[in-house]
């Protein structure tokens, strides 16, 4: 299996989504109103997390998707979730008739669905990172699901989400086919993460057809004020 999804923002930020970079040295990340997802090299050391910090700015806290190393002295950790990542192995693609592609125009009622139904992070950018596809009833947007991140011949699934109202009719399902089959088309490889605990997301994905492929982590770390030698940090 590709080891280029072991650190697949960075081989999407120095790939694909290149045109999102915001760079500081080795560390790259995406805008903060696309995706929270940033690209440490695979060892960073003391120049790289010095980087990371002025890039934040000192005391933020910055998130570390994917980060499973030790972070330095003057950071703290401010959460950490184990989480898995599963790549396609045998999914039923398909087209869904009642699917339609969503655009800007749709951002906020998007951006409402996801803070009701809490699937991850969706910004009011998100939606530029590739192809969201959305299930309406009496006009309203009850379920969507879309691409993230995008390393080269690969495509994440991702902000998939069903209104409680309309859970167990297999809407999600149905999006995350319809999301699969238009990466397929293209050559590439669907894949996703989800949290390590949500036993029944994991579940569905692999009736499906995902194969767990990796454990991860979901973390965030509080930035220091200073260098450790004390010097101020350089912001951008």
């Amino acid at each position: 299996m590709s080891g280029i999804l072991d650190n697949p923002a960075l081989a999407s930020l120095t790939g694909p989504h290149a045109h999102f970079a915001e760079r500081r040295g080795r560390v790259l990340r995406y805008p903060v109103d696309v995706s929270p997802w940033l690209a440490l090299p695979d060892e960073p050391d003391a120049e790289d997390w010095a980087d990371l910090a002025a890039l934040w700015g000192p005391g933020a806290e910055v998130p570390l998707p994917g980060f499973r190393g030790r972070v330095p002295d003057g950071w703290e950790i401010t959460m950490k979730i184990d989480g898995v990542q599963l790549v396609d192995d045998g999914l039923d693609a398909a087209p869904d008739p009642e699917a339609v592609r969503l655009g800007p125009a749709d951002v906020p009622e998007m951006l409402d669905l996801v803070a009701r139904t809490r699937p991850g992070p969706f910004e009011a950018r998100t939606i530029e990172l590739g192809t969201y596809l959305g299930i309406r009833r009496d006009g309203a947007l009850i379920a969507m699901a879309g691409e993230r991140l995008h390393p080269p011949g690969w495509t994440e699934i991702s902000a998939v989400c069903t209104d409680s109202a309309y859970r167990g009719e297999g809407l999600a399902t149905r999006l995350i086919l319809a999301v699969a089959h238009g990466i397929r088309e293209r050559g590439e490889t669907p894949f996703l993460h989800t949290g390590a605990a949500n036993t029944t997301a994991i579940r569905l994905y692999e009736s499906l057809g995902f194969a767990l492929r990796r454990t991860t982590v979901f973390g965030a770390a509080r930035a220091p004020q200073h260098l450790p030698d004390g010097r101020a940090l350089a912001v951008s």
